[in-house]
């Protein structure tokens, strides 16, 4: 039993890093951007609910609404402050890279100079009874985590496959050229992407929050890190596969955990991320793509 205890609480964690590998997959999908700056995203929405919870002791709700809102706009702001004009001028993708690099310590350094260095604690915000199935018993914040994942997932599924916009994203990642010549604004459509993004960041943000309430400015990195490799183990660029490399990489933490050592969780994440590229370096869900040259 306590194996499949181990199981459902990977599943838990799993959901937070799908929910930020959905925004890689996405910025990713469009402008074939690995935007490192997204973890840190998380730890922005983290510190948003801190203030509005904590410091101004508003409601929930607000707390919740205004760290979406809030990162949903820090994305559209950074994707047009830090790489609007480098993909417009299509620069080499290891512009685009240094400067998501520079973008990622920009922020952390901000919100140590905001808040300082040490770590905050954060109230237990959502609270209501486990599931109890036989001698298995699930966290609040395990259901929440897994529920909200996969209700993100279909709904971006949803808006990529059905709405206009979302039509608009296919298009420009097919190709941006052909997207501009049948009237679509290529520009707004990143823009939307990079906001998408940074908003699911929040809800990771909410969800770490409830399951581990301590932040601090440098929390984003190695969640950021771990939320990358799930987004390459399914395939990035998938939505699915972003799910999938999630549940895969929690899991495989919680195992790892519990039956062989915490001090090599680290290792076997990205141990895991060696395999995959060396593997199948297109990832489970992944398709291969061809170059004409």
């Amino acid at each position: 039993m306590d194996f499949f205890t181990q199981i459902i609480n990977g599943l838990g964690i799993g959901s937070i890093y799908a929910l930020i590998a959905l925004g890689y997959s996405m910025v990713y999908g469009i402008v074939q951007l690995i935007n490192f700056a997204h973890g840190d995203i998380i730890m922005v929405g983290a510190y948003v609910v801190f203030v509005v919870l904590v410091t101004l002791n508003l409601p929930l709700w607000l707390a919740v609404l205004g760290s979406i809102l809030f990162c949903g706009i820090a994305g559209v702001v950074i994707e047009r402050v830090a790489y609007h004009r480098l993909l417009v001028h299509d620069a080499p993708r290891i512009s685009l890279l240094i400067t998501a690099i520079g973008v990622s310590i920009f922020l952390q350094n901000l919100f140590q100079l905001l808040f300082g260095s040490d770590a905050k604690s954060m109230p237990k915000m959502f609270t209501f009874s486990p599931l109890q199935l036989g001698a298995l018993q699930i966290t609040s914040s395990t259901l929440l985590n897994i529920a909200v994942s996969v209700l993100m997932m279909a709904s971006l599924q949803l808006l990529v496959n059905k709405s206009k916009i979302g039509k608009a994203m296919r298009a420009t990642s097919e190709d941006a050229g052909a997207a501009k010549l049948m009237g679509i604004n290529t520009n707004t459509t990143i823009a939307f992407t990079f906001g998408i993004g940074s908003a699911l960041a929040a809800v990771g943000a909410v969800l770490y929050c409830n399951t581990y309430p301590q932040i601090k400015p440098i929390m984003g990195g190695m969640l950021g890190l771990k939320a990358f490799v799930a987004a390459v183990l399914g395939g990035i660029g998938s939505i699915p596969g972003a799910m999938l490399g999630g549940y895969i990489l929690g899991v495989a933490e919680s195992l790892t955990n519990a039956y062989i050592s915490s001090n090599l969780t680290d290792a076997v994440v990205f141990g895991i991320l060696i395999v995959v590229l060396l593997v199948k370096p297109t990832g489970l869900l992944g398709k291969n793509a061809r170059e004409k040259v």
